[in-house]
């Protein structure tokens, strides 16, 4: 009894993690440097679909989901994207809601235009283009996930097509196990 009373007075100075007055500590509060970890919205480097799944993964993680699912603007302004598009959505009387939807108005419009422009780089692209295989690879890469922002599919099979046809003859015989195989794009980009 005593061994139990001792401890409730260490426990009493600091309340359980669990316990109803404390709420569980996010994971995401742990990792160092979280700043760090957030990408900068650019629509070059970072597109705007990878930067909105990493961005709602954060928002799920410090429980703030709902600062852009309609509710009032927070007070930090504190922001992941670049001077450039900051500038051309910075509101003093919006919400968060509203600059997220005019970031998605800013990526997302003009599609047709868009898909036209990337599709003729993403097909036109090849090694002898690029610095190396993993530049080539790197860019053919981001090439389909900017198609994938303004909808249309570029499925992984297409991705390992193009990446094969892209090649410069003295890869015939890796495109040919690439073919071989029917090599998925990380096994693929392995192969070079």
């Amino acid at each position: 009894m005593t061994k139990n009373t001792s401890e409730n007075k260490t426990n009493n100075d600091q309340p359980p993690l669990h316990s109803s007055k404390n709420k569980t500590l996010q994971p995401a509060y742990s990792v160092t440097n979280i700043q760090m970890k957030i990408r900068i919205l650019d629509g070059t480097k970072v597109t705007y679909t990878s930067w909105v799944k990493l961005f709602k993964l954060h928002t799920m993680a410090y429980k703030v989901l709902d600062r852009i699912d309609d509710t009032p603007a927070p007070d930090s302004a504190d922001s992941t994207i670049s001077d450039d598009l900051l500038t051309s959505v910075l509101d003093t009387d919006a919400t968060a809601r509203t600059t997220w939807l005019k970031l998605e108005k800013i990526f997302l419009s003009n599609k047709q235009a868009k898909v036209a422009a990337l599709e003729s780089r993403f097909v036109n692209l090849t090694l002898e283009q690029c610095s190396s295989v993993d530049d080539y690879c790197q860019q053919l890469k981001s090439l389909a996930d900017q198609l994938q922002d303004v909808d249309p599919q570029v499925t992984e099979s297409r991705l390992v097509l193009k990446l094969v046809r892209g090649l410069s003859p003295k890869f015939d015989t890796t495109a040919a196990l690439i073919n071989n195989q029917k090599a998925d794009w990380d096994l693929a980009r392995s192969m070079k």
